[in-house]
């Protein structure tokens, strides 16, 4: 088998680390690891695409590949995976008090195609009935001023603009230009304790667990992609990636629940750890199409009903072929 020397750029999760500083190797592969945060990685994957694999995300890797130009293939390697209950900051002198009475009101997000925005977005609709059509968007910086869309959308019949320039996202919900801002960061104006300015969902733990218990989805934000062309070259990729990457979160599980000494920086780490499997089960983060057909499939009817897709979308078109078993 050919030795390939291949970039590999991924947030430093504990379910990556293995693979970064080399306890865990690519099969056929020598991996050049780049450890960054998310944003950095998306801004270059999706302008100059760097990297050989490539932390990806999951709405704009949808929409790639609805457009036929996406570069890279995805492996059903989940590494980002978040509730978003808690992304969703409101004004408190707008009559807001439950999802519902987000109806008509002006909602900002920092891109409207964002994968937290995608799942915030399907939670109002499925959950409280609120369609992207009822709800006015506005995109630009969160906390700094000068962000745009990473891949342009024009959704029909969505009312979605962008802020003006120079200003940002907190100071338009703090000075109540914004009726609400959903981010998967807080505003500044939140963590800054501004008058007017909450959660909306007051116990978003408890609610994003009942979501759980309810629906059975829990949230993917982000996928491993590996280049096209190489994939075209080496057909064996994928799944070499992908036995790598399982390998690794199976270490981190492993070292999560070693009770000689904690892993991780909290203090009641195996308490957080049983509540967790309380809720969710033991095995709670799992890679490959077949135990999160439920959360893709979400995610590809969610892309269509927002505006972001045409048509719907294959599983074969958005993961390697050789991956869909897995």
């Amino acid at each position: 088998m050919t030795q390939l020397t291949l970039s590999l750029a991924c947030a430093a999760y504990d379910r990556v680390q293995p693979i970064l500083d080399g306890r865990v190797r690519v099969r056929g592969c020598s991996i050049e690891p780049h450890s960054m945060l998310p944003d950095e990685i998306f801004a270059r994957t999706y302008s100059t695409q760097d990297f050989d694999i490539t932390e990806l995300s999951a709405s704009s890797h949808i929409i790639a590949c609805a457009r036929g130009d996406s570069p890279y293939v995805a492996v059903p390697i989940f590494v980002s995976r978040t509730f978003r209950h808690s992304a969703f900051y409101i004004r408190t002198d707008r009559g807001i008090e439950s999802p519902s009475d987000l109806r008509g009101k002006l909602i900002g997000v920092p891109q409207y195609q964002q994968t937290a925005a995608l799942w915030a977005r399907g939670i109002l609709a499925d959950e409280f009935g609120v369609c992207p059509q009822d709800v006015a968007w506005r995109s630009g910086g969160l906390n700094e001023a000068g962000s745009s869309e990473r891949i342009a959308v024009i959704p029909k019949g969505i009312d979605l603009g962008q802020i003006p320039a120079g200003s940002t996202l907190s100071t338009m919900l703090a000075n109540g230009v914004l009726d609400a801002v959903i981010a998967s960061r807080p505003p500044r104006c939140f963590e800054d304790r501004t008058p007017n300015v909450r959660r909306l969902f007051h116990d978003s733990r408890a609610d994003e667990e009942a979501y759980f218990q309810k629906t059975r989805l829990f949230p993917i934000m982000h996928l491993v992609g590996i280049r096209r062309t190489l994939v075209a070259d080496h057909p064996w990729l994928p799944e070499a990636v992908f036995e790598a990457f399982e390998q690794a979160r199976l270490l981190a599980l492993r070292q999560l629940r070693y009770a000689g000494a904690y892993y991780a920086t909290l203090p009641w780490l195996p308490d957080e750890l049983a509540r967790t499997e309380a809720v969710m089960g033991r095995d709670f983060w799992t890679y490959g199409v077949k135990g999160n057909r439920h959360e893709i499939e979400a995610m590809l009817r969610w892309s269509e009903e927002q505006g972001l897709i045409a048509k719907p979308l294959r599983l074969d078109e958005l993961f390697a072929s050789s991956c869909l078993d897995t």
